[in-house]
């Protein structure tokens, strides 16, 4: 078994103005909100789930991006809601959420 069950990743790099970047479409707010109701379902810790800031993710094109381990399933997400349904839906049941899936093609 991982140290983790689940590892996720929030892109919270930010670019010179005028490019495509993870900071400037809420990710900071998106990442505590996360945090926070990770820790409050009880959810965080060893053998459980960890939820960490990231540099550049690289797929600035689909901005704002975490990506969830072991399963390597890249989101993206608009607001609180999306962020809560990756939550109750990867993270507690396993499944992916496919209508934030971040598509493969996207990249920088």
């Amino acid at each position: 078994m991982s140290y983790y069950q689940r590892h996720l990743f929030f892109c919270l790099n930010e670019r010179a103005e005028g490019e495509a970047c993870c900071t400037r479409h809420g990710a900071q707010e998106a990442f505590d909100h996360c945090k926070a109701r990770v820790k409050a379902e009880g959810l965080a810790g060893v053998g459980a789930v960890r939820v960490n800031k990231a540099g550049c993710l690289d797929r600035c094109a689909g901005a704002p991006v975490l990506v969830v381990y072991p399963e390597a399933t890249w989101y993206t997400y608009v607001d609180a809601s999306d962020i809560d349904e990756i939550i109750d839906r990867h993270l507690k049941q396993g499944e992916v959420v496919e209508r934030l899936r971040l598509p493969d093609s996207v990249g920088r």
